[in-house]
């Protein structure tokens, strides 16, 4: 050997222990990004609370009037007004009707006019905020100053006259909640867009060839999907407020449709002398309503950038 060579022998190694082997290695759990959410949102009590009670309201809604032996409709003059009891646990009304089943029945109404008119502004606000925000310049100008037309005229005007049009039914009353509801969604899309597409990924993506359409909603909405996903869950308790209101002020859905404005509304001349009837659809519109905020707070914070 010369001296350039380094002659290695057993002496030189000293073998490590299996403890001592990892004592430098960190482990950290891969998650997705939905994964992830659901870690941090579940943290939160009062929106895994909400959850809870929205998930066991629309089974309510969905199975208590399938397999109740009562129907939503059915009457028993002869048990007119009755207190609660086991055959019929929220007592019965001033015809006889089990109040249990035509309140679940009614939230089958005022989820789905929540929901569906949610949804419709989700389409409309991104799509219509998405191009504006993108777009920008005269183009972004213009639809903005259609929304502040828009947004000028009592939302409560364009109600009643969509519903002396198409009558008091469930599809005139999604279009009269949705009319002027996706201004605030379009609002927020435009904002997330615009500050969104002056970032190094959009611009990566652009250089790259991608086209405007893929950009739009490939890259920028998707990376804007926590406060879209917040002002959804937002949209669906106005929506059932909106239409309880109308309703119990007698200018909603026809009488004959069990929602829960509805059933207020009828409850509303016995509050004197069955004052409990009325709390049944009150406390289901209330508690729906405090859910749904707690479920769009506990998204906040778990969709939130900075953490």
């Amino acid at each position: 050997m010369t001296d350039k060579n380094v002659i290695l022998t057993d002496d030189m190694f000293e073998l490590l222990d299996d403890s001592e082997k990892n004592s430098e290695f960190i482990a950290i759990e891969s998650k997705t990004f939905f994964r992830d959410t659901w870690d941090r949102f579940k943290k939160n009590k009062l929106a895994l609370f909400g959850l809870i009670f929205l998930v066991l309201m629309v089974l309510g809604a969905i199975f208590v009037p399938m397999f109740s032996k009562y129907g939503y409709t059915t009457q028993n003059m002869q048990l007119r007004n009755a207190l609660p009891s086991l055959e019929h646990p929220f007592g019965t009304d001033g015809l006889g009707q089990d109040i249990l089943v035509r309140v679940m029945y009614g939230a089958r109404i005022s989820l789905s006019i929540g929901f569906v008119s949610a949804l419709i502004n989700l389409v409309i606000g991104v799509i219509y905020g998405g191009i504006a925000g993108y777009l920008g310049g005269k183009v972004d100008m213009v639809l903005m100053r259609i929304i502040d037309i828009i947004y000028s005229v009592p939302s409560v005007l364009y109600t009643l006259l969509i519903l002396m049009v198409f009558g008091n039914n469930i599809f005139s009353m999604i279009v009269a909640i949705s009319i002027t509801s996706w201004i605030q969604m379009a609002r927020q899309v435009r904002t997330q867009v615009m500050s969104l597409k002056e970032m190094e990924f959009a611009m990566a993506a652009k250089v790259l060839g991608a086209g405007h359409m893929r950009i739009l909603l490939k890259h920028l909405v998707v990376n804007a999907l926590g406060p879209i996903i917040v002002c959804l869950t937002m949209m669906v308790p106005n929506a059932i407020f909106t239409e309880a209101f109308l309703s119990m002020l007698g200018i909603g859905l026809d009488p004959l449709i069990p929602s829960w404005g509805a059933l207020a509304n009828d409850c509303r001349q016995l509050l004197f002398t069955y004052p409990i009837q009325i709390i049944w659809p009150i406390a289901a519109i209330c508690l729906t309503i405090l859910s749904l905020n707690f479920i769009g707070d506990g998204l906040g914070e778990a969709l939130e950038a900075k953490r």
